[in-house]
């Protein structure tokens, strides 16, 4: 028998589209996102796009929801792998200064998730369920105060780190996350 070893039924099509949508919000902004491009960018028909997805917002919401999981994912594995508080504030730096975000086109993606849940309230969710998820990850070794400050540290250091001409390096950031885990709210 010979054909596609795709066949009639396409089981990763729902990913591909999801992958497709964050490549072009990366390279067009979440704004300039169209049902065309992404179909293109995925190698499927257009219409697979409406047979998956209500419309655009479902298509954004749901290829966000997959970054903010698969970068979560990563986040966690660090902290859950710590057994002492050294540990916890080492892997901590490690989410700033590693590769916890995947690839720099990830954090551009995390800006573009913020900068549209701005505008669209319905993304709020995701945004919050993604700072959730960060936070109980650091509640295994951390109060809630800290670990929402440590939360907001990634988030600054990275965000600053990925502009900043002159970054903070490695030790500089080490030395920032001790002192805020050693000024412990609780």
């Amino acid at each position: 028998m010979t054909g596609s070893t795709r066949g009639p039924n396409d089981p990763r099509r729902r990913e591909r589209i999801l992958d497709a949508a964050l490549d072009v919000i990366a390279e067009h902004g979440a704004i300039k996102v169209t049902f065309r491009k992404i179909a293109s960018a995925a190698g499927v028909p257009l219409g697979s796009l409406t047979y998956y997805f209500d419309d655009m917002q479902h298509l954004l919401t749901e290829a966000f929801t997959r970054l903010a999981e698969s970068v979560s994912m990563r986040y966690g594995a660090l902290l859950a792998a710590a057994r002492t508080p050294e540990e916890a504030q080492e892997a901590v730096v490690e989410i700033i200064c590693g590769k916890v975000w995947g690839t720099d086109r990830n954090l551009l993606l995390s800006y573009e998730l913020y900068a549209f849940a701005a505008r669209h309230p319905e993304l709020l969710e995701v945004v919050r369920a993604w700072m959730q998820a960060s936070r109980q990850s650091l509640a295994r070794h951390f109060d809630p105060l800290t670990a929402r400050a440590l939360d907001a540290l990634v988030e600054g250091f990275s965000i600053h780190n990925s502009v900043d001409s002159q970054p903070t390096d490695r030790a500089g950031v080490a030395a920032v996350v001790r002192a805020v885990a050693a000024g412990r709210a609780s």
